[in-house]
């Protein structure tokens, strides 16, 4: 079965995402919106159990922090995918790596991390350069506390579903 590690932000940010997801994101229907901490890897349940278990641990090790929105922009020339782009800080870089640590789970290596947060893909490149250009007059400043990490499982259809939740700091 496939899984992944994933923060979903408060519903105002989610709101605010859908709006344009449900008009230019083909992925809508399958998983709100979400910023991806692990891409999805295979586990077998057994296996699954264990990863649970240390995520539960990872979690612990952080403390909840602020997630910061800044603006709208594109993977463009690589992708026609358009994003609220999220600040780097240190924990989110932190939870990127230990999650991508030999030690947690190894899988193949995966592209740079570059924390956002989808609202259109599989876009034509004029449809594209249409979006981007509206979006990128709009001003996204949002800043949220992040208490949360979420596993999660794709269904049979393709949707994404929790599969457990972790709280930051939780002891």
């Amino acid at each position: 079965m496939k899984y992944g590690v994933a923060i979903f932000p408060s519903k105002k940010l989610q709101d605010l995402a859908n709006s344009y997801r449900k008009r230019y994101d083909t992925k809508y229907a399958f998983i709100p919106p979400h910023l991806t901490l692990k891409q999805p890897f295979e586990a077998t349940e057994t296996e699954i159990t264990a990863i649970a278990e240390r995520l539960e641990d990872i979690a612990r090790k952080f403390q909840p922090f602020t997630l910061n929105v800044t603006k709208a922009k594109s993977f463009q020339p690589v992708s026609n995918t358009i994003y609220f782009k999220v600040e780097m800080s240190k924990e989110l870089e932190g939870l990127h790596e230990v999650l991508h640590d030999e030690r947690f789970l190894k899988t193949d290596s995966e592209q740079a991390f570059i924390p956002h947060i989808t609202i259109a893909q599989d876009l034509s490149d004029n449809e594209h350069s249409d979006v981007l250009g509206q979006l990128s007059m709009l001003d996204v400043s949002h800043e949220e506390e992040v208490k949360r990490i979420h596993l999660l499982y794709q269904l049979e259809d393709g949707t994404w579903t929790v599969y457990e939740t972790f709280r930051l700091g939780a002891e």
